[in-house]
């Protein structure tokens, strides 16, 4: 048995790299630096079986088709924890618990998946000697050694007492203002990383001691859970009792058995475009660039584009980030404000401030390509041995036109086959389903017209991907 279990958290909308991240898909699961995911990368950095178990990973029903999928490309397999709510880290690392628990883990690693980690063999080596400490009865985090004087991180006081690197935690403190920042890096305080390693039975002991409502929530929460392959769907009665608090604030910050172990590696948050700046290959002056961008006489800026060719003349300290749908302009020092103005966009019922132009459901994904009064038409893309749920529409048709590939359609029992260039006819009403029996992607113009053509008017009565059965007034994707 390895001697490590890893639990990867996958949560969070990261506002903060808007338009690159949102709701749909948030920043953990897309290409930030180089062609994986955080995510990807995370996997990939305990994919040592000498030293970590299968991982598994915590995450809400609306994100665990893309952690399959992503897992998949890099050839690790996972369990799943699916969070019926949110509820901050808390819950999330207690549920983590009683799981590994169960299958007889002795120490457990909890991870942020949207953290950059540069020095693989750096990570494992200050795991090592961290599990030193778990051995004897501890809960270890990773400290940063400062490199600046950061106010967006809180701060870690080490102790005098050691095992081997690892030092015990005199007091976790709050995110500063830049004086007392600077205060802190000369008394030798670390960045607080978010990450540990902790023995399951005493993370649990300890919440119970300082959460004892979280503790038996998330117990409960395993125990009555439903297991479907290795996807674990977690108790949603059980799990809605946990008060939703973070770790730091649960466990952490109050307990007496945490050590810190200084990390070798280099480690970003990744939590805003500046951050982005600070870790990529900066030209000559000062700027970072990504995708087809043309930039004249600019400073210290980072500019991105995942569409449109996009120029840039004439400025500094700026950040533009382009895509198909959404564009981001904003002087660096003023970007703290950005997830405010998300916040008012999605407030507005602006799509694009949740949602990505392109949108993923476990079958494929779909791309509205125009839209207006009583119609709206999409591009569906539908993976091979794939299918969507077998759904009716109470207020909307549908035309399909097949583009590529094969598609297999069922209308009110009836099964059709159609081939490039067929199309079809779904009415009001009519219970149907697409399906890609072939082994090349299924591509599919649709459709649809009426009074409204939201996503929310679907009835959903049968789907292979174990999505919650459909009442017919509750709002549900595809």
């Amino acid at each position: 048995m390895s001697l490590i279990t890893p639990v990867i958290l996958v949560g969070g909308s990261g506002k903060r790299l808007w338009p690159l991240s949102r709701e749909s898909m948030p920043k953990q699961f897309v290409p930030l630096l180089g062609k994986q995911s955080t995510f990807q990368q995370t996997l990939v950095r305990v994919a040592d079986r000498g030293l970590f178990g299968r991982p598994a990973v915590a995450t809400n029903d609306a994100y665990r088709f893309m952690a399959e999928q992503q897992a998949k490309e890099v050839g690790i397999e996972i369990d799943i924890l699916v969070e019926p709510s949110r509820r901050d880290s808390g819950p999330a690392m207690a549920a983590a618990a009683a799981y590994t628990r169960n299958l007889g883990s002795k120490a457990v690693l909890a991870l942020a998946s949207d953290h950059l980690v540069i020095g693989s063999e750096e990570f494992r080596s200050g795991c090592r000697d961290g599990l030193n400490a778990v051995q004897k009865g501890g809960i270890v985090t990773f400290g940063i050694p400062p490199t600046e004087p950061k106010t967006d991180y809180g701060y870690i006081r080490p102790g005098s007492e050691h095992i081997g690197p690892v030092m015990k935690v005199s007091a976790f403190v709050e995110k500063p203002n830049a004086q007392t920042a600077l205060r802190y890096i000369a008394e030798g305080l670390l960045w607080n990383s978010g990450n540990f390693l902790f023995p399951p039975d005493l993370l649990l002991s300890e919440m119970t001691r300082f959460e004892p409502e979280m503790a038996a929530a998330a117990e409960e929460a395993v125990a009555k859970a439903k297991v479907t392959g290795s996807t674990v769907f977690l108790d949603a009665a059980a799990f809605a009792k946990a008060p939703a608090k973070s770790i730091d604030y649960a466990v952490m910050e109050r307990t007496d058995k945490c050590w810190v172990v200084p990390a070798r590696f280099r480690w970003s948050d990744l939590g805003t475009w500046d951050a982005l700046l600070d870790v990529g290959n900066a030209d000559s002056s000062g700027n970072v660039t990504e995708g087809p961008v043309e930039i004249d006489h600019v400073r210290n800026s980072y500019v991105r584009s995942d569409g449109p060719l996009t120029a840039v003349i004439g400025v500094e300290d700026v950040v533009v980030v382009a895509m198909n749908d959404a564009v981001l302009v904003g002087h660096r020092e003023n970007l703290p404000r950005l997830k405010d103005v998300v916040q008012r966009m999605s407030d507005g019922k602006h799509r694009a401030a949740t949602e990505h132009a392109v949108i993923h459901r476990p079958w494929g994904s779909y791309q509205d390509i125009d839209r207006g009064e009583r119609f709206r038409a999409k591009r569906l893309t539908v993976k091979p041995g794939a299918k969507l749920s077998l759904q009716s529409h109470n207020r909307r048709a549908e035309h399909w036109v097949v583009v590529k590939g094969v598609a297999e359609v069922t209308l009110d029992g009836k099964i059709m086959t159609l081939h490039e260039n067929d199309s079809t006819y779904i009415p009001i009403g009519g219970i149907h389903r697409l399906a890609n029996p072939g082994k090349e992607l299924l591509e599919v113009v649709e459709v649809q017209t009426g009074d409204y053509v939201e996503e929310d008017d679907i009835v959903r009565y049968e789907d292979i991907y174990h999505r919650a059965p459909r009442d017919p007034s509750t709002r549900v994707p595809t």
